[in-house]
């Protein structure tokens, strides 16, 4: 558990509102746990105007990931959440803790969703429940494969073993406690190319994790943009 509890808003920008950084565009919570290479993509997008979303604060489950500084140098509030064990409570209770607080930190941002790029924790609804169909993740295997860690490794096995010719990624809603389930939002599969190896294939997959993230993101904000401005004219 972070001892510090969250950092407000105020603090992370120098802000008394989380909402002065606002720029009209879709506003993005992003959740890391590692390097950042998928947060990266999503910064230069969105940094160089052909991207119509911000994100608006990063949070990483690791206090040593290099995503943090990747956001920090993009401008971006970054702020490590580790979780650790709450004295006196079981994991079960002590997770939704931990679950909550990070709701905690992340409602006054006011997002409009949430972003799970290779955040290696699974929520509980104490934290869904919060955002309800806000909450989306990105899975390096097409629906319904090689759920949890260590996809790419294990689909490049699959393929040696001559079980699949293929693999590919999905961003999907995250509605429940599911592993890697909910609807699929996009979906892109990448064949396996003679005597691949994991390393070229593991490097073809983060380009590919890349695209799909930035079309998502980009269908999230016009599907909002078309439901604000339907709400709007109505």
């Amino acid at each position: 558990m972070n001892p510090q509890g969250p950092v407000p808003p105020q603090i992370l920008r120098g802000s008394s509102d989380p909402q002065e950084l606002g720029s009209g565009k879709a506003r993005f919570v992003i959740l890391v746990s590692g390097r950042g290479s998928n947060l990266q993509a999503f910064l230069d997008a969105s940094l160089s105007g052909s991207l119509d979303a911000q994100a608006v604060l990063v949070v990483s489950s690791e206090t040593g990931a290099p995503a943090l500084e990747k956001a920090r140098k993009a401008g971006v509030p970054a702020q490590a959440f580790p979780y650790r064990r709450e004295s006196g409570l079981d994991q079960k209770a002590s997770r939704r803790l931990y679950d909550a607080r990070l709701a905690d930190l992340i409602e006054p941002w006011k997002p409009d969703f949430i972003l799970l790029l290779g955040w290696m924790r699974i929520l509980s609804s104490a934290f869904i429940g919060r955002f309800p169909g806000r909450i989306y993740n990105l899975h390096p295997a097409l629906p319904g494969c090689f759920p949890g860690t260590d996809s790419i490794q294990r689909a490049w096995e699959a393929w040696k073993r001559g079980e699949i010719d293929h693999s590919g990624a999905m961003l999907h809603l995250v509605p429940d406690e599911g592993v890697d389930t909910g609807p699929v939002l996009e979906s892109e599969a990448l064949s396996f190319s003679p005597g691949q190896c994991l390393e070229d294939f593991e490097a073809e997959m983060h380009r590919l994790e890349h695209r799909l993230v930035l079309r998502a993101v980009a269908k999230l904000a016009a599907d909002l943009y078309k439901t604000e401005n339907d709400t709007q004219g109505g």
